[in-house]
């Protein structure tokens, strides 16, 4: 068939046309069967649910640490673990949680909608999207290999130094984690460049700046905060390993270097990167919760803007995580009235969630028990976290247990809740499976449970005097009965996570058949089969609200959205770009077929990472050659300039 009969608008109608124009897409679309094209694919769908499988993989073994520190803490004088061994289990399940699963779990939700709910077939750059995957899991295998061998990170996720520098720490275990971190570096920076150029260029025509799903404002917001502060971080790691290996004195006092900057560059990086693990865990639950309450979002423009803000503020109020470090008062005041003041844009969310449940229908399910669920220990951690703003309170509560419960809270149980509830939602159109109802509600009050009674009593025995990073104490304190409870708490959430897993591996064969649309949703990722075909659209959908599949209900557009009608563009890949504000029809872009070659690359830049690390300097050299061959083997253009004119003359 000619180019331009399928570059035409077109109507879905007539079986043998809409047959055959589905068989042309998938053909153009699907991934090669077997292992190769399991590897070689580009296809984002498959990326999200690798990312959130992955990242549940490190959520289990963050929990396996997590239980074996609180069987230590169970009561006083334990002996179960030495020291070492539980500098680097904190460690290791400090920088598991926070890096390896929360911001790569919501990252598979993001890669997996963003197309979906923008209403395009796929990433901006769908390769990079692979790059960055892999990149992730080989950082974190990285990291890993050295706590397997009894060489894993021993100094906190935060990594402090002067411990961290090599006359305190001679062996590799902070080299692991330094270099693995730039890695690591490596794949968030790209993931995030690859979701701001989708977001502004890759939308469906219509679908203007304010008629976007708060979930890509999320993740667009946390992508920017990638973007400036993840350098800062990746800079400080290559400066501590050189501090190391070439005695640079960057952080050595004793060379003229200053130990502060490294919380400072830590810090700039850190605090931001709390909003990475939360802005989009509070977009599932603003794009969710008002699926279960029948009802639009209550203020929708107020929680965009404070969505940004958050992000925004978020880079002013790194000091306060330094208020014990003897900076001026001046430094003390700002920072801690930034810090009251950050509490606003999050106050905002909240009322705008009870307003959409006190306004609305709420239908009672395992999701959204979740999000109610996420609610009620967002305010718990953003109260406590409002204790640690005021310098003073700080001075009291700065490395007690308070401050792991306040980070627990705000980090993994706002994170972990919100990703439950959109595994519950989403998880049809991921498998065309509906999970089971009954042991997600088991699931539910087991987590919601076992999470309060693991974290909450850490407020009080940090109230108590008990300092974070202890891996014994002595009896007498009255510290015992509260860890204990804690333990007791601990391993109830394990539980809960535990029949998630089973509910999620039960349903993926056994589960209830779930149609296009289960739970009546109002966005564009509902229109399409579960799970979606390789192409995601058979036709380029257009919108004229922020809910097009509720316009006759809610009578909020002037015209109508069509989804069934528009462009096919099945003259091999290609994705319709629009402009950024408006989301006008800008061009039609051809999109690259799957390849070899981000994973190759990916194993290149680890190869080399793990060669730095033995100090094997020719095959340092010999795998950048190789990594820069391989970024030309993939930048290579496929077809002549000739052929492409060709094409556009057809």
């Amino acid at each position: 068939m000619a180019v331009t009969d399928y570059h035409r608008p077109v109507q879905l109608h007539g079986v043998a046309r809409h047959q055959r124009e589905q068989r042309d897409l998938e053909e153009i679309w699907r991934s090669e069967p077997g292992v190769l094209g399991w590897l070689s694919t580009v296809d984002h769908k498959e990326y999200g649910k690798r990312y959130i499988v992955t990242a549940f993989a490190f959520l289990l073994l963050g929990g396996i640490e997590a239980l074996v520190m609180r069987i230590q803490l169970a009561g006083p004088n334990k002996s179960l673990l030495t020291p070492e061994q539980y500098n680097q289990l904190f460690s290791m399940h400090g920088l598991t949680m926070i890096f390896l699963y929360a911001q790569p779990v919501l990252s598979g939700f993001s890669v997996f909608l963003f197309p979906l709910i923008l209403g395009t077939r796929d990433m901006a750059f769908p390769r990079l999207n692979a790059f960055s995957y892999w990149i992730y899991l080989l950082s974190g295998l990285f990291i890993y290999a050295g706590f397997a061998i009894g060489y894993g990170p021993n100094d906190g996720w935060f990594n402090y130094v002067p411990y961290a520098l090599k006359q305190y720490n001679p062996g590799p275990n902070m080299d692991f984690y330094a270099l693995g971190m730039i890695l690591f570096g490596i794949s968030s920076t790209a993931g995030a460049t690859n979701f701001v150029v989708t977001f502004l260029r890759a939308r469906a025509p219509g679908m203007s700046i304010n008629r976007i799903p708060i979930l890509a404002w999320g993740t667009l917001t946390t992508s920017f905060g990638i973007l400036f502060s993840v350098p800062a971080v990746s800079l400080a790691f290559f400066l501590l390993w050189t501090d190391r290996q070439f005695e640079t004195h960057f952080f050595d006092q004793a060379g003229r270097g200053q130990p502060l900057l490294w919380q400072h560059l830590f810090w700039i990086f850190a605090h931001p990167w709390v909003y990475v693990v939360v802005l989009p865990a509070m977009g599932i639950v603003s794009d969710a919760l008002p699926i279960f309450c029948r009802r639009p979002l209550v203020g929708y423009t107020v929680v965009v803007l404070a969505t940004v803000a958050t992000m925004v503020m978020g880079f002013g109020v790194w000091l306060h995580h330094m208020f014990a470090t003897g900076i001026p008062y001046l430094a003390l005041s700002f920072f801690s009235a930034a810090s009251f003041v950050i509490t606003v844009p999050s106050a905002v969310a909240v009322f705008a969630w009870i307003a959409t449940i006190w306004t609305g229908r709420p239908v009672v399910s395992t999701a959204f028990l979740f999000f109610a669920g996420f609610i009620i220990t967002f305010v718990i951690g953003g109260v406590s976290g409002v204790m640690t703003a005021a310098a003073p309170s700080d001075q009291q509560l700065t490395d007690t247990y308070f401050v792991v419960a306040h980070i627990h809270y705000v980090l993994i149980g706002i994170n972990v809740l919100a990703v439950m509830g959109g595994i519950h939602v989403w998880f049809p159109k991921m498998t065309g499976r509906l999970l089971d109802e009954r042991l997600g509600r088991w699931c539910f009050w087991t987590t919601f449970a076992g999470f309060n009674i693991a974290f909450l009593p850490m407020h009080w025995t940090g109230l108590a005097g008990m300092p974070r990073r202890i891996y014994t104490y002595p009896d007498g304190f009255g510290w015992g009965a509260v860890n204990l409870v804690t333990t007791i708490g601990a391993f109830i959430l394990a539980l809960g996570i535990l029949l998630l897993l089973v509910n999620v591996i039960v349903s993926r064969s056994r589960g209830a058949v779930a149609g296009p649309d289960p739970w009546g949703g109002p966005t564009l990722e509902w229109s399409v089969p579960s799970p979606p075909p390789s192409y995601d659209f058979e036709v380029m959908p257009a919108v004229a609200s922020r809910h097009p599949l509720w316009e006759e209900h809610l009578d909020e557009a002037s015209g109508s959205s069509s989804i069934g009608r528009g462009l096919c563009l099945a003259d091999g890949k290609e994705m319709l770009t629009t402009t950024a504000l408006d989301a006008e029809p800008d061009a039609i872009m051809k999109m690259p077929e799957d390849s070899i070659a981000p994973l190759l690359t990916a194993l290149a830049a680890t190869a080399i990472g793990a060669a730095t690390l033995l100090h094997s300097w020719g095959i340092v050299a010999i795998g950048g050659a190789v990594l820069l061959l391989l970024l030309l083997y993939w930048l290579w253009p496929r077809r002549s300039l000739g052929q492409i004119a060709e094409a556009r003359h057809v």
